[in-house]
């Protein structure tokens, strides 16, 4: 029983961790949105690379048409373990998108994921979003 009850508890608090609280309040010349980050690496599993033109051509045909209002982009230098175990270092490009927290954006952020999985052949895009309060 005092197993049962530990097991509970522990996936209990893994649940909690997974939820992103939302920041108690904002400035009164702020609002909260949701600010996602999105990590994209630019090698490709045949060895190549995603160069300048094709990201530029998928940020104007996914990205831009989904978030018009704005979006920041840095180059970056990542790594992760592949599905088979090995680690991959890569040139890596971190797309930086601010919204309301809503279901079109939610649809829209996983749509530009997916459309990059599938388009360069990628394993997978790292997603990290969190409420923010922004101001302009």
């Amino acid at each position: 029983m005092r197993k049962r009850i530990i097991a509970v508890c522990c996936a209990a608090l893994s649940l909690a961790a997974c939820r992103t609280p939302a920041p108690a309040s904002c400035a009164a010349d702020a609002r909260l949105l949701i600010e996602d980050r999105l990590f994209f690496g630019l090698s490709r599993p045949d060895g190549g690379a995603i160069d300048e033109t094709q990201w530029n051509e998928f940020l104007r045909e996914e990205v831009t048409p989904r978030f018009p209002q704005g979006l920041t982009v840095v180059d970056a230098r990542g790594q992760w373990r592949n599905a088979d175990g090995s680690v991959s270092r890569e040139a890596t490009r971190v797309l930086t998108l601010a919204h309301a927290d809503d279901a079109a954006n939610e649809a829209a952020v996983v749509a530009i994921a997916q459309a990059y999985k599938r388009r360069f052949a990628q394993e997978a895009v790292l997603r990290l979003k969190q409420p923010a309060c922004a101001s302009f």
